[in-house]
């Protein structure tokens, strides 16, 4: 792996609150940094496996959330439906403005009806657009053992989360899958961002705080590509932010973690930075293998 840290002071980038049911869509300043190029896979689609393979209590951790996605395939529009609805939410409704659109560069949004579904034991985006719109989705986990108050059924204070994931490589759309302040407040009440980047760059990840007033970011790259599959791990603890892609360490922010309940949104969007928008032609997809989550022992 490749790791580097890059911390910036921006003024200025927050948007919009965007009324949907996991909070708005940041701004996400990292995206703008670039990165080294990413490492090719040789096989774009290696076999992928149902069974969690992070899972159970670990040292530190006690372990509160997994979805494999077996239960059985739900079709496009219908995500979650009775078979995960228990579990899941499809996160921002149909029309809601993702980043790039509310800061008026593009028309673009989440349109969950338009992308999700579950497919061979995975959750899949099918990005695309549809008369000129990018569309992406952003659907959140229902994660026990709320810290909010009042509580909500996606906030943690303190967690482990893991994923495995791969995408095709589709320039201009790209994953901010995060944890987001309960209180809304940002930059400072902080944002952490992994897996991060665009789907036919690397894979990085960034932790958010606020600085003289601004929003300031640590930046931690891989020199992996998207299309392979992969396990990105982020720890938020009291001390440090620390990102794992694959069980090795990107490094860790120790700057400012956030003190405060956040939640987990699985952010898939287009068109960042401004105007990195794909070609109309562009389409593909995002799967989710499976999703595994612990709370501080």
């Amino acid at each position: 792996m490749l790791a580097s840290v890059l911390v910036l002071a921006l003024a200025g980038c927050g948007t919009a609150p965007a009324a949907s049911e996991g909070g708005r869509p940041p701004f996400t300043s990292a995206s703008a940094a670039p990165g080294p190029a990413p490492v090719a896979s040789p096989d774009p689609s290696p076999v992928r496996t149902t069974a969690v393979t992070a899972s159970g209590d670990l040292p530190g951790w006690k372990h509160v959330f997994e979805e494999d996605f077996s239960a059985g395939d739900v079709p496009v529009g219908a995500f979650p439906g009775p078979l995960y609805q228990e579990k899941w939410s499809a996160g921002y409704k149909d029309g809601t403005p993702d980043t790039a659109a509310q800061i008026g560069a593009t028309s673009s949004g989440y349109y969950p009806s338009k992308v999700l579904s579950v497919r061979d034991g995975a959750l899949d985006w099918f990005l695309h657009s549809e008369n000129g719109v990018f569309m992406g989705a952003a659907p959140t986990p229902k994660i026990p053992n709320s810290s909010s108050n009042p509580p909500r059924d996606n906030s943690l204070l303190y967690g482990r989360y893991s994923v495995r994931f791969r995408a095709d490589s589709l320039a201009g759309f790209k994953t901010a899958w995060l944890l987001w302040p309960d209180s809304g407040v940002w930059p400072r009440d902080g944002e952490i961002d992994f897996p991060e980047g665009d789907l036919a760059k690397i894979i990085y990840g960034a932790a958010h705080y606020e600085k003289d007033g601004a929003d300031a970011f640590e930046k931690f790259d891989s020199d992996q590509a998207f299309t392979s599959w992969h396990v990105a791990t982020m720890e938020w603890a009291p001390d440090r932010v620390e990102f794992y892609l694959d069980g090795k360490s990107l490094g860790a922010s120790r700057a400012a973690p956030p003190t405060v309940p956040m939640h987990f949104i699985l952010q898939t969007e287009s068109c960042l930075p401004v105007p990195n928008c794909p070609l109309p032609e562009t389409q593909g997809h995002v799967s989710l293998d499976w999703i595994s989550i612990w709370v501080p022992a």
